[in-house]
């Protein structure tokens, strides 16, 4: 017995002391790597003091470098070089940007892509309007249809576009799907296998080669349908009866998406052709737009941790210093970097009239509480946070002053800002911005301003949550 015992406590310590050594390997990992001091700091002392709880998590949330996609970052390169040919050089002499697109020259050069005028847009708000669309332009489809989406759900809305894409692809469309291994993680493999029998093209968007199920890090949260080089949609709905409000206790779910044609529909596809080249080692045969004779001014912003800098944190740290006299946002979570915090508040300090929009019910409850706590702290400096009431808002809009309107996928979250890969479309047009407007003063009449005072109303122990979830605000 005391033989056995021995023998027990002798694995014990033999795994402890591996642990200890594990934990001390992966800590100077995440010294050399992890893109922020605080970072750093917490996985460093977590992973040699308690290697126990912390190590598991930071084999699938530590890894903060995209390298293999980054050495195969092809749609980049194919920009670059798009911008200097001369087709592309006439593309922007044909449709000239408006002269308010400026302002925002760091994001065109950032991305190298540039602002082009031409667009015709079409705002789509909550999910009937969006796939009421969505559905038509793919039924309309003559030559190619691009869909990726971050989640995909087995339900009757998941089953519509099944049927959609297997009737497009029996009149001879190409049909291309991804969607993210990790959204769709409960999406059956007989929903693809059936795509697949039908003529889609059909893959997973995968960020490692191996351990991809667990890594969390590095997903791709785009939301893009492109149809023929003509038509693109984009904005923060993803493919489930949930997104159609009906899932308590979430519903009613108030969401956001847009159609737009033109030149920046090419944009939108090349986004979704560097994922596919990167899982597949294929490219896909585009038709670059037709022309357009819409009035607005739009880019397409595709950010993602592959970029050599933080594209989509610059992204909004850029609009929100451009903005002079309004900046309303809205998004799921408030759980922003530093650099965006500070430039919202710069603003308040301009004049500018600044506006935030979140839920008041949680889809994910740490995440919650961090967005909670960050609310009252950006009361205090000035900015105005108001909570909808009807329901879960997941809706990820942006609107500048009287001209200027973004509809995409990006939260205020670090997983937006530097891990996940993100698309939104940037619009310049007055009358574009006045339909986003009117559908946010609609929301903001239904929900409820947080007030500077309400934090102390909360009870010690609430508090004290906020704060502990804020801890965790790098990998939420």
């Amino acid at each position: 017995m005391l033989q056995h015992l021995s023998v027990t406590l002798s694995l014990i310590s033999v795994a402890v002391i591996l642990l200890h050594l594990g934990g001390i390997v992966a800590a100077a990992h995440a010294l050399m790597h992890t893109r922020t001091p605080q970072g750093a700091v917490a996985w460093v002392f977590g992973l040699v003091l308690l290697p126990y709880v912390t190590l598991l998590p930071y084999l699938f949330l530590g890894s903060k470098h995209f390298t293999g996609y980054a050495e195969l970052h092809h749609s980049r390169l194919a920009r670059r070089r798009t911008l200097d040919d001369p087709a592309s050089r006439q593309l922007a002499l044909h449709y000239p940007p408006h002269a308010g697109a400026e302002r925002f020259s760091a994001i065109s050069a950032m991305l190298g892509v540039p602002f082009l005028g031409g667009h015709r847009l079409r705002l789509l708000v909550n999910g009937s309007a969006a796939f009421e669309a969505m559905f038509a332009a793919i039924a309309a489809a003559e030559q190619y249809v691009l869909i990726q989406f971050f989640i995909i759900r087995d339900d009757p809305l998941g089953r519509q576009l099944q049927a959609a894409l297997l009737e497009r692809a029996a009149a001879g469309v190409r049909v291309y799907l991804l969607y993210d291994g990790v959204g769709c993680h409960d999406l059956p493999a007989s929903y693809g296998e059936a795509l697949r029998a039908g003529g889609v093209q059909v893959h997973p968007f995968k960020t490692r080669r191996w351990r991809n199920r667990f890594q969390l890090n590095f997903r791709n949260h785009r939301k893009i349908v492109v149809i023929d080089g003509v038509r693109g949609f984009v904005g923060g709905l993803n493919v489930g009866e949930e997104y159609l409000g009906k899932k308590p206790p979430l519903a009613p779910w108030r969401d956001t998406h847009m159609e737009l044609q033109g030149p920046a529909v090419n944009e939108l596809q090349l986004a979704f052709d560097e994922n596919w080249h990167w899982i597949t080692g294929d490219q896909i045969a585009l038709r670059a737009p037709p022309a357009a004779d819409g009035q607005a001014t739009s880019l397409v912003a595709a950010t993602g941790p592959a970029d050599e800098q933080e594209t989509c944190s610059l992204y909004f740290v850029q609009l929100i210093n451009s903005a002079r006299r309004r900046l309303w946002l809205t998004s799921p979570y408030l759980v922003p970097d530093s650099a965006v915090i500070s430039a919202l508040r710069l603003a308040v300090f301009r004049g500018v009239d600044v506006r935030i929009l979140i839920p008041s019910r949680p889809d994910h409850r740490t995440v919650f509480l961090a967005s909670t706590l960050n609310a009252y702290e950006t009361v205090r400096s000035g900015i105005r946070v108001f909570r909808y009431q009807p329901g879960f808002t997941h809706q990820k809009v942006i609107l500048i002053d009287d001209d200027t309107a973004g509809v995409g996928s990006m939260n205020l979250d670090n997983r937006s800002l530097r891990l996940n890969f993100e698309v939104a479309a940037l619009n310049l047009d007055p009358v574009f911005a006045s339909e986003v407007e009117a559908m946010l003063l609609a929301d903001f009449a239904q929900s409820l301003e947080i007030d500077t005072g309400d934090y102390l109303k909360q009870s010690y122990l609430r508090r004290v949550a906020m704060h502990v979830a804020r801890l965790f605000s790098p990998v939420l």
